[in-house]
């Protein structure tokens, strides 16, 4: 989470300069307080004033600014930083940082910084593939920098190869594992998310309203603070979180197959998929076509309960289910919790406002075995997946 931490972003002269207003957006959004330190080539790109809006604090470019010294000063800005990004950071930057050089406002926080440093390189492909630049990272690497890989594609400088500012989505990723505590370390978390389809014929299929987002949220905390994440997919339309390992499937007996393969590995599992209950008893092999019937029979047999299955088998394990409900919510969710033999149930009812399917908040409650309850407020689903796995942490003697 980037809540209330200090971010100093670091802005070297270059094109991809462009990026790093998005992502110092996305850093502002995430709640993150964000002071942008430019080098002069920077300002030859975006104006100051425009990172000035978007973080609401002055930006900073003068190593010799007797008003800038005087209200924050380099040795300050490095002090407060709980993480520093410099983003892009072209090879001079990289350079003078491998060769100890400080000679303008950026190199000498960076130099004086203790918070950790994401550098974020971007550069024609031929200057990246320098050995002299591929030296000088392998220095930086060794001093305990982190730096983010350039991507493949079409440069601005018309060659084609590695050297792309990566999305700024990414880099916020990146920032936010480089800040989580590393609570979950050694374990192994198997969540599944997203809805699951059952063919009807070559043309249709039976589904549900899941967007995947609380599945993929939780998937992507657990990863940043430090779980290994198995995350089983069905078809969703969001990116695959930063570390953690896909298994895309389609159909229930799909997902149950890809649940069971891994679940000896796994010593916590969370099912937050919307499993469909039945499958049509028979898929046409070709489309079929409207009769002239007002009325159409489709068949259904039952889906295997894969949760069920779960903790049946659950040995050491930790199990967590989820109950979407329109009724009888804690009723329900006691039943699923005490029936499938979970260790914990997060139970939502749907028709509250913020709480149904492919919105980006929820509110929930967490039912445990022992019969507490918890109940929380309308959150971001990223904040619910924070409050889950802490739970989970203590459930597990972290």
């Amino acid at each position: 989470m980037l809540k209330d931490k200090t971010i100093v972003l670091g802005v070297c002269g270059g094109i991809a300069v462009y990026k790093s207003v998005e992502l110092l957006r996305l850093l502002v959004k995430a709640g993150a307080k964000v002071h942008v330190i430019m080098t002069r080539s920077a300002g030859e790109f975006v104006a100051p004033l425009t990172f000035q809006t978007l973080s609401g604090h002055p930006v900073h470019t003068e190593l010799f600014n007797l008003l800038q010294e005087m209200e924050i000063g380099h040795i300050t800005l490095a002090d407060r930083a709980d993480l520093f990004i410099v983003a892009p950071a072209t090879a001079n930057l990289v350079g003078k940082l491998a060769g100890g050089i400080a000679d303008d406002l950026l190199t000498t926080t960076l130099m004086a910084t203790k918070a950790p440093v994401l550098l974020v390189p971007a550069m024609n492909v031929n200057m990246y593939e320098n050995q002299i630049y591929q030296r000088n990272e392998g220095i930086l690497r060794g001093a305990g920098y982190h730096l983010l890989e350039p991507e493949c594609g079409y440069l601005a400088c018309g060659w084609e190869g590695k050297g792309k500012m990566p999305a700024p989505a990414t880099i916020v990723e990146h920032a936010a594992a480089l800040l989580e505590p590393k609570d979950l370390l050694g374990e192994t978390i198997l969540v599944t998310a997203g809805p699951t389809r059952e063919a009807i014929d070559p043309v249709r299929y039976i589904s549900n309203h899941s967007s995947g987002k609380m599945g993929y949220a939780i998937a992507r905390a657990a990863q940043q603070r430090g779980a290994r994440v198995i995350l089983v997919s069905g078809p969703v339309a969001i990116p695959v979180p930063l570390g953690v390992e896909v298994v895309n499937v389609v159909t229930a007996e799909e997902m149950r197959q890809a649940v069971l393969a891994h679940l000896e590995a796994a010593t916590v599992v969370i099912k937050a998929a919307a499993v469909a209950d039945y499958r049509p008893a028979q898929v046409s092999a070709t489309k079929i076509k409207k009769g002239s019937d007002d009325l159409m029979t489709l068949p259904l047999i039952k889906n295997a309960d894969i949760l069920a299955e779960v903790g049946a088998n659950k040995g050491g394990r930790l199990v967590v289910g989820f109950a979407a409900e329109t009724t009888d919510l804690l009723e329900n969710a006691r039943k699923k919790l005490l029936s499938k033999n979970l260790d914990l149930i997060v139970a939502n009812d749907i028709t509250e406002a913020g709480a149904g399917f492919d919105v980006e908040t929820n509110r929930v409650r967490f039912l445990l075995a022992d019969g507490e309850v918890e109940n929380l407020p309308l959150l971001d689903k990223s904040e619910v997946a924070w409050r889950l796995l802490d739970r989970i942490a203590r459930l597990r003697g972290h």
